[in-house]
């Protein structure tokens, strides 16, 4: 049986890094994420965690670490935030185009100028085509519960892509709260052994990272496409074992909170998520139809999914916690394109808040539902 501790978001991590055995942790500090990767320095250096802690000058070097590692064919663990995920930048299409099943942590921090510590999403979501999947977390519990499952799913024969999970900067990171840590074996029998399929091997030579002239290029390329594509099945699936093991599920590709009969319903990512869940509830006990969608793979995009949910709602609400400079907010375009792809027509609001650490209050999902039921109205045939 496992055990019921206090934790933040950052020592929940950490504790998931230990119970899958990782082998090899390169990581470089910044806040807020540094206390992830001092907790495993801890774990491993009083000798709680099996692993060898590489200590490197940049996030930059931590990332090709991994990646040497990851062809070494062991489990890999590294973690980061904001400017050193964009330092990180050109290792990651590297990790992702070679296949390998590195899983890392993002805790989420706004991008500079000006600067900041405080989190939003633009960091991970401004490397949402990089290649990896990216999987956002609510709490603390879904963070350890999420970065258990992603070795299962990077893993996977069918998708062997790198996954980052994202926590918001402070807001889970540093925030405790009860947490189930599951028992070592309860893992081992979810997780079981690391087996590879190909790894740097003096008696069997393979080259990673090979040079291709054009007309193999998109071959490659496909093949990614072709493994997010799968992983889609494969992330739900391993939820569902997951919940079967450990009681606990997320909604796999995306939640639904009372939206079946919605009228108006909100989507978003993350931690405000739990915001809006209280702001529906209060809405439901004063007669409104209000809903909520918390988008929990933004890559792949669960689409069919989320045009199933809304089908029968009268207007839809996307709150971002980011910018697509010169453009709109990165979640809303892809709801859209979601709907549109369904042949779904009804009035879609984008909403912008949080960047920077900015405090979204219930007042302000409140207000954004309030909108949305103003324009419940323009949808044919409502």
């Amino acid at each position: 049986m496992g055990e019921r501790k206090y934790l933040n978001g950052n020592e929940a991590v950490a504790m998931s890094a230990q119970l899958a055995r990782v082998e090899v942790v390169a990581a470089y500090p910044i806040t807020p994420q540094s206390t992830v990767v001092e907790r495993i320095a801890n774990l491993i250096a009083t000798g709680n965690m099996d692993a060898d802690f590489i200590k490197v000058e940049s996030e930059h070097s931590a990332l090709a670490v991994c990646y040497g590692a990851a062809c070494a064919g062991v489990r890999v663990f590294t973690a980061t935030s904001s400017q050193g995920l964009a330092y990180m930048s050109e290792v990651l299409p590297y990790i992702s185009g070679c296949r390998l099943p590195v899983v890392m942590a993002v805790a989420n921090r706004a991008l500079a100028a000006p600067w900041t510590i405080w989190g939003d999403h633009q960091d991970s979501v401004s490397q949402r085509d990089s290649g990896w999947i990216q999987l956002y977390v609510e709490s603390a519990q879904e963070a350890l519960d999420t970065c258990l499952q992603a070795y299962r799913i990077a893993e996977h024969p069918e998708v062997l892509t790198p996954v980052m999970v994202c926590l918001d900067g402070f807001t889970l990171s540093h925030t405790e709260e009860p947490v189930e840590v599951p028992a070592q074996e309860e893992v081992d029998r979810f997780l079981g052994s690391y087996n590879p399929l190909y790894t740097v091997d003096t008696g069997d030579p393979h080259t990673f990272c090979i040079g291709v002239p054009p007309e193999q290029f998109g071959r490659y390329k496909l093949a990614q496409q072709q493994a997010m594509d799968r992983a889609r099945e494969v992330i739900s699936a391993v939820e569902k074992e997951f919940a079967e093991a450990f009681g606990r599920a997320y909604g796999g590709l995306a939640e639904e909170y009372r939206s079946r009969d919605a009228e108006v319903v909100l989507v978003t990512m993350g931690s405000v998520a739990g915001t809006a869940r209280e702001v529906v509830d209060h809405l439901r006990d004063g007669g409104h139809r209000a809903g909520l969608i918390k988008v929990r793979s933004f890559r792949p995009f669960p689409g069919t999914e989320i045009a199933a949910a809304l089908a029968k709602a009268a207007a839809v609400g996307v709150l971002d916690r980011n910018v697509s400079y010169g453009h709109e907010g990165a979640l809303f375009t892809e709801v859209k394109a979601a709907l549109y792809g369904a042949g779904l027509r009804l009035p879609v609001q984008g909403f912008i808040a949080g960047l920077g650490g900015e405090d979204i209050c219930p007042e302000d999902v409140e207000e954004m539902f309030v909108s949305l039921k103003s324009e419940a109205g323009r949808r044919p045939g409502v």
